[in-house]
């Protein structure tokens, strides 16, 4: 049953009338989950960096990386002009093995002053959305297909998001999510290699080569304070998401 707090949580959403659908059983025992602190890393490295990764150049088998390293090869990138203007560079926020993986599409200016992917007001609205789904924001990972922000908070061009894609792979290779929730059109199309529409991808399950997982997509937090009409909609979506994890965790028992 919903509880009360999530009806709360609802609230915060801004869907005012609650009609429940078939209850999901929530896939993590959260007092098992250690939850990790934002993760912000000043672009020059630093001498701990230096003993991870002492090698100098910029190539590196990104799939062979691990946590610290893959923190310090993000810190070092050069791979496209967002390098240039940047002050920090955004890795990502939460629990480092989570079962849900929530990806946007590059971190704002504000971002990177916090050093944690969607702060302000739309990540106000993105951790009601989590805390509607029974988690704690701590308890899912959030990153962006690329690390470093835009220009005037605009979207990410194709070539910058495939600057960043092995950064994004072996992310996710080291979360290992059994879902994974990606918010707004762009990062949807430039994740997926999609043209569709929203009204086309949403409502189902995606997967792609070099993953074998579930791929969900839902309304970007700052389109919905836009448009809170389409709330409804990501409700149905993060519904989605929800039931993709019971099965999950209902088949690992």
């Amino acid at each position: 049953m919903m509880s009360a707090q999530q009806q709360a949580y609802l609230k915060a959403m801004g869907i005012d009338v609650w009609v429940e659908r078939d209850p999901v059983a929530l896939v993590e025992d959260s007092s098992r989950i250690e939850p990790e602190q934002p993760v912000s890393v000043e672009p020059a490295a630093t001498e701990t960096v230096a003993q991870v990764i002492p090698e100098a150049g910029p190539v590196r088998n990104i799939e062979a990386l691990n946590w610290p390293e893959f923190q310090s090869a993000v810190a070092e990138c050069q791979l496209c002009d967002l390098a240039a203007n940047r002050t920090k560079v955004v890795v990502g926020a939460g629990n480092q093995s989570a079962s849900l993986m929530i990806l946007g599409d590059a971190p704002t200016r504000q971002d990177e002053q916090q050093g944690m992917p969607f702060s302000g007001e739309a990540g106000n609205l993105l951790t009601a959305m989590i805390k509607a789904m029974g988690y704690q924001r701590n308890e899912v990972y959030i990153s962006n297909l690329v690390k470093c922000r835009t220009a005037e908070n605009q979207e990410p061009a194709t070539d910058e998001v495939e600057a960043c894609k092995a950064y994004i792979t072996r992310q996710i290779q080291l979360v290992q999510p059994k879902v994974i929730l990606v918010l707004g059109s762009v990062t949807a199309q430039r994740f997926l290699k999609s043209k569709s529409t929203m009204a086309r991808l949403r409502g189902q399950l995606h997967y792609i080569d070099e993953l074998a997982v579930p791929v969900i997509v839902t309304y970007e937090p700052g389109y919905l304070l836009r448009s809170p009409s389409e709330k409804r909609k990501a409700w149905e979506d993060l519904q989605l998401a929800m039931k993709e994890l019971s099965t999950v965790n209902i088949s690992l028992k």
